[in-house]
């Protein structure tokens, strides 16, 4: 049966990830509660990627899973817990214990990693904001830094750019010209395609001709490198139209990620043991 999409878009999730997520790369998987790509993280990890660099505003579930399978070695966040229910123990041991090995980390407040993303789709080098005053984040020479305003003589916190290798995200819709669109909670998915140097999108379905949508985002296939259909690809969490949220699962994760051995059983029952040596 012929794909219904362009042949230029149209891949496997598998044959997307091995062609555009490779060793080292700095990622980024966005979705701010909705339309998280949960299923194209899990790719990434079964297929052994190492040594990454993980982007992204609210790690929660879907970072704490790569970083106990072992594919990172940095990241860069604004906020990390299991929104709702408590800490990221695997994100925890990695940073108090180094298990299954060190983590670096760079922290950012949301707007701080916001703008950061704003300034990387713009190509421009740095982001101005009033923040982090107060804070220690402002220790972290290398992200945060301090510049004067040449027209008010203003100081203000000045934050780099964020430019992802690759960006990954969920949305509903794709029509048949790889074009893409998603709604509802739509956080910083935009920026961080456009601030991206390769752009992979799992969606829900197909169509010929996007609805009528009040505040939709619509990406132009030519800001994409590849669109793969993936129902229910955001799965723990939502697409809105498509699916609800799995607030039980999100219950469930803080008890099977709290120790070790629990988090490998479900990593083996989730085709996933053999991405980490751990």
């Amino acid at each position: 049966m012929p794909s219904p999409l362009p042949p230029a878009f149209s891949q496997s999730l598998a044959d997307a990830i091995a062609a555009h997520v490779h060793d080292g790369d700095t990622i980024a998987l966005e979705g701010f509660t909705h339309l998280i790509p949960f299923a194209a993280a899990h790719e990434i990890a079964r297929q052994g990627r190492r040594h990454l660099t993980l982007v992204r505003m609210t790690p929660d579930l879907i970072y704490d899973q790569l970083i106990g399978l072992g594919c990172a070695d940095e990241i860069v966040f604004s906020y990390g817990g299991n929104p709702g229910v408590g800490s990221l123990h695997r994100l925890r041991d990695a940073v108090e214990n180094h298990w299954p090995h060190r983590l670096v980390v760079h922290e950012h407040s949301h707007a701080g990693l916001a703008n950061a993303y704003s300034a990387g789709a713009a190509r421009l080098p740095f982001a101005v904001l009033r923040g982090y005053r107060g804070t220690d984040l402002e220790e972290q020479r290398d992200i945060i830094s301090r510049v004067t305003c040449p027209f008010t003589g203003e100081e203000l916190a000045a934050v780099k750019a964020v430019n992802p290798d690759v960006s990954i995200i969920h949305a509903q819709l794709a029509d048949r010209e790889g074009n893409v669109m998603l709604w509802g909670i739509t956080g910083v998915q935009r920026e961080a395609v456009l601030a991206a140097k390769r752009a992979v999108v799992t969606v829900e379905e197909v169509v010929d001709e996007f609805p009528q949508r009040t505040g939709a985002v619509i990406l132009p296939n030519w800001v994409l490198s590849a669109v793969c259909v993936v129902p229910n690809g955001a799965w723990p969490s939502y697409a809105a139209g498509y699916s609800v949220r799995d607030n039980d699962f999100y219950q469930q994760w803080d008890a099977i990620s709290r120790d070790r051995e629990s988090f490998l059983a479900w990593a083996a029952e989730n085709d996933l043991k053999e991405t980490a040596d751990v």
